[in-house]
């Protein structure tokens, strides 16, 4: 048995359902193949289930806090089953969202293994055995990626994890050691520092966030300091060290010498890898290189009716990416000639507490590539929201071309700028200059005016530090 189509999607993650969703408004005749569940990774097992534990641990930790509110709670426990049992909730919802959108599409959704066997045909294993052939003019990879692990330090659920096996967590230990400080390791720092654990992030680099600008970095690092997480930079973990028993011990070599370190449980954070094999790529000349599909500006591979996106082309692993690459990946096998994306555009968020979020050039790139760079900072802590918030720490940054005032990028740390991010993003693709942002009226009281004083203070104008 077989079924003709314009397109089909290997992989219904947001990069993979949001291509089909635009497929089929443009016309194309569209199947989503997906072996697990719609949404993949982003919905259930990272950006939508790791953002309601970090919610909750937030409110349990401004629970505990409430009296500098004047708020008294006389005793604030935590029932982490609940906590898990909202997370599902929230998952579960979103995924008949997204399966309410693709009936709605009129996209065939099939439940199983897609396998290429050729540049137009892609073979299902459904998951009840039985086996369909999928004729198409083109096909959309959208397999993702996981967790990246190290050897010798491989997930075995009970003392060492990556962030698959820790969403699943029915209990919380006392304590843990978590091998990265990148992104996702900060952020379950912050998120298990807020539960009550006693937490120690362990860095080779010589900083944490090492892709953000410095001076976030340097701030971040502070603040994950100030509310307890033990911060090591610099060293290197020796996996072959690694101790279980009573929970975990490892060492990491630091300055020439081997450190001890031990804990309840150890979390790998170290990246993420590309999802290259299990669905017939040996039976196409798609070129590979360095772990990641090779594709030009319009994502298409070396063979031309054979596309790739998000996470399996490697570049920025964003959710919001993968959805953009799709959309143009699809426009283009319309015809409809898109704009190739433009990555220095992508507002990239850091959900930990104090957020973090950026868009465009550091200083050190804009001046790398050339540029004659000013910057304005402005702190919260002269902004009246984030006093009545309770969440004064951190600043603002624009970095702007000296020549023609535009800015170059827009570097954030504090309360809520995660969702303050977008209109510096719209400022970058509008080509604006710090005065056009100063001059944008930000209503009082609102965490936003710091966006306002920092464009001011590229000029040496701000108004309230």
């Amino acid at each position: 048995m077989s079924q003709e189509y314009d397109v089909v999607i290997i992989g219904g993650g947001t990069g993979g359902y949001v291509s089909a969703i635009r497929a089929s408004q443009l016309g194309l005749k569209t199947a989503v193949v997906e072996k697990g569940k719609l949404g993949g990774t982003c919905l259930h097992a990272g950006c939508i289930p790791s953002k309601a534990l970090l919610r909750s641990a937030e409110v349990f930790a401004n629970a505990k806090n409430g009296e500098k509110f004047g708020v008294i709670a006389p005793e604030v426990s935590l029932d982490f089953r609940k906590v898990q049992a909202r997370k599902e909730e929230i998952t579960d919802r979103l995924f008949k969202g997204v399966q309410h959108l693709l009936k709605k599409g009129k996209i065939d959704v099939y439940e199983g293994k897609g396998r290429i066997i050729g540049a137009g045909n892609v073979s299902v294993q459904l998951n009840n055995e039985e086996e369909i052939l999928l004729n198409c003019q083109n096909i959309l990879i959208a397999t993702g990626s996981r967790p990246r692990t190290l050897p010798g330090l491989e997930a075995d659920g009970k003392y060492v994890m990556t962030s698959d096996e820790a969403l699943q967590m029915e209990e919380l230990p006392g304590s843990i050691l978590i091998v990265g400080g990148g992104v996702i390791g900060i952020e379950w720092a912050s998120m298990l520092i807020d539960f009550g654990l006693e937490v120690t992030v362990i860095e080779y680099a010589d900083r944490i966030l090492p892709t953000e600008d410095k001076e976030i970095s340097k701030e971040a690092q502070r603040l994950m300091k100030k509310k307890g997480v033990k911060i090591v930079t610099g060293a290197k973990v020796l996996p072959e060290t690694l101790g279980k028993g009573e929970g975990v011990s490892i060492k990491a070599e630091q300055k020439g010498k081997e450190v001890p370190y031990s804990a309840d449980k150890l979390l790998v954070s170290v990246g993420r890898l590309a999802n290259l094999e299990g669905f017939g790529l040996e039976n196409t000349i798609v070129e590979v290189d360095r772990g990641v599909i090779r594709t030009n500006e319009f994502y298409q591979t070396s063979e031309s009716n054979i596309y790739a996106i998000g996470d399996v082309i490697g570049g920025l692993q964003l959710a919001h990416v993968a959805s953009h690459e799709g959309i143009i990946a699809v426009e283009h096998m319309a015809g409809e000639n898109p704009a190739p994306l433009d990555y220095t555009l992508v507002s990239k968020c850091i959900y930990s507490s104090p957020e973090v979020a950026s868009v465009g050039l550091t200083e050190d790139e804009a001046v790398a590539k050339g540029y004659q760079v000013k910057t304005g900072k402005f702190p919260f802590r002269a902004i009246g929201k984030a006093l009545v918030f309770g969440e004064a720490d951190g600043f603002v940054k624009l970095v702007v071309d000296q020549e023609s005032n535009k800015l170059l990028g827009a570097h954030m740390i504090g309360p809520h700028v995660t969702d303050m991010i977008t209109e510096l993003g719209l400022a970058q693709v509008l080509n604006a200059t710090s005065m056009e942002i100063a001059h944008t009226i930000h209503p009082h009281p609102t965490l936003a005016e710091a966006i306002g004083e920092a464009a001011l203070a590229v000029e040496g104008k701000e108004l309230h530090a």
